[in-house]
């Protein structure tokens, strides 16, 4: 069944009605009709199952037929702190972390971060575009949530923001006795941020900054991955490790 998510307020008792873009899909790219069953998720982990009851040109009407908690979701929460990189690779990372059960991701501006957003109108506009790549890609890997893109952050502010999670790690280059796997079998966690440098890495500076902070620096292997190749190989990593790929 095709799947669409709501807002929360968008449900009453046992109906829930779709407005947006979602009206425009649904009936003129889907062309389903009354009767047809669709997913509708709340965003908050819960899915129900509903039967279109109505259509008009700018709402359509369903009527809920069963509710249930998402199934998709990972048990652990996982945030990335992504240094902000260049072009179009901020969109990849976020596609495919968000297909792989990332909760939330945060990006950074760091030392050697080339791309510069001069002011809150283009951090906005960035956010605003980022938000609806996590929208799709939850759609289409079917997640209960669609996950938290904030707003760029420096360094200091990020490394704040990780010190009440369990475990943070930082792979870094010149790190290299420490595996990531090895870290991960150690510390059975229930949230984990991990930092990711944009292209060039972190300055070593930047490194020992977080581990005063609690960071782990680990490897991640004898090849040096591309930044948008290394935020997806911690995470799937991670998701391997804690048993969240079955």
């Amino acid at each position: 069944m095709h799947r669409f998510f709501v807002k929360k307020q968008s449900i009453f008792k046992d109906r829930i009605t779709l407005s947006g873009e979602d009206v425009q899909h649904i009936s003129k790219v889907l062309r389903l009709k009354c009767g047809d069953r669709i997913v509708l998720c709340d965003g908050e982990g819960t899915d129900y199952i509903a039967a279109i009851e109505s259509m008009a040109k700018d709402s359509i009407g369903t009527v809920i037929l069963e509710k249930e908690a998402s199934k998709s979701e990972p048990d652990i929460n996982v945030i990335l702190y992504q240094g902000i990189p260049k072009s179009a690779k901020m969109d990849t990372i976020i596609q495919k972390c968000t297909e792989m059960g990332i909760k939330r991701i945060v990006p950074v501006s760091t030392a050697r971060t080339v791309v510069r957003l001069e002011s809150e109108k283009d951090e906005m506009k960035k956010a605003e575009r980022w938000a609806k790549i996590a929208e799709e890609a939850a759609k289409q890997s079917g997640r209960g949530i669609i996950p938290v893109i904030g707003m760029p952050v420096t360094l200091d502010q990020a490394l704040r923001s990780a010190a009440g999670l369990d475990l943070v790690i930082i792979p870094y280059e010149l790190e290299t006795s420490l595996p990531v796997k090895e870290v991960l079998s150690k510390n059975k966690a229930g949230s984990i941020g991990f930092f990711i440098g944009p292209e060039g890495g972190f300055e070593p500076v930047e490194v020992e900054k977080a581990k005063e902070m609690g960071a782990v620096p680990v490897t991640l292997g004898r090849r040096i991955l591309r930044t948008e190749t290394a935020g997806i190989a911690v995470l799937t990593s991670i998701m391997y490790e804690y048993d969240q790929m079955k």
